[in-house]
């Protein structure tokens, strides 16, 4: 009888064969062979879950005590699903925020956008609602896009991985196109800013200081004085209106 030969280990750095369509995880980012789960290595190194793949516990609409329905769970996944119509939406949109604010922190999902989508991820948002309406207003925004199909695309610094209307990289082979798997780390230390997709740096930058505060006069953000200058905050998830999954949201207080 032939003897078969056997399939090669997995390595570190493979996408977990466990998870459907997984993105390719860099060596020093936390893994977990299924969504939404920590493994033992993570719960010693202070890794926990913002979103458990069953509830919208941690979270709430910003402005609100509750969650808009719009926000749903499906297949372990947390979408926003604008097909929903609601009898009275809030004029000020559905974006999501953590319940919880941080300092230094590092934050890791997984992002997947439809085609022709839009969506964000906002870190240090400050939640003084009627003072602030929308969660833009004060939290910076690493942009969630589909480049090839939305118009953003085409815009410099509103790419997908860019600081968005701020800092724009120039790596085209970090980003996957539309209804793909997208993996994102957010590290934040005393204001030292590191956004990396799939495994590659698309920002790298020291908040709060002069160069910041030039950079954010130079923007669209410009008008809003409290953009940008809070040094604890929310994390928040973005209704720009389009159909965008998230999943394996998890964060590490430092």
């Amino acid at each position: 009888m032939d003897v078969k030969p056997q399939p090669p280990a997995v390595k570190v750095d493979d996408p977990p064969k466990k998870v459907p369509d997984a993105p390719n995880f860099a060596k020093d980012e936390p893994i977990s062979l299924l969504p939404n789960l920590l493994t033992d290595e993570e719960k010693k190194a202070g890794w926990k879950l913002l979103f458990d793949g069953a509830t919208t516990d941690g979270w709430h609409t910003f402005g609100s005590a509750t969650i808009d329905k719009r926000w749903v769970i499906k297949d372990n996944n947390l979408s926003f699903d604008p097909s929903i119509k609601l009898e009275s939406p809030s004029k000020y949109g559905a974006d999501i925020v953590s319940d919880k604010e941080y300092s230094n922190f590092e934050l890791s999902l997984d992002w997947k956008i439809s085609e022709g989508g839009n969506s964000g991820i906002c870190i240090y948002v400050k939640e003084d609602f009627p003072k602030y309406t929308s969660m833009w207003q004060t939290g910076p925004e690493i942009q969630v896009l589909d480049d090839a199909k939305h118009p953003d695309g085409k815009i410099a610094k509103h790419n997908a991985g860019d600081l968005y209307d701020l800092i724009a990289h120039n790596n085209p082979k970090a980003i996957k196109g539309p209804n793909e798997w997208n993996h994102v780390m957010i590290k934040c230390v005393n204001g030292l800013l590191t956004v990396k997709v799939n495994g590659f740096t698309t920002v790298q930058t020291q908040l709060w200081n002069d160069t910041w505060k030039n950079m954010v006069a130079a923007s669209k953000f410009a008008a809003y004085k409290d953009f940008g200058i809070y040094k604890k905050g929310r994390i928040g998830l973005q209704d720009h209106g389009d159909k965008v999954w998230y999943r394996n949201i998890k964060i590490k207080e430092l």
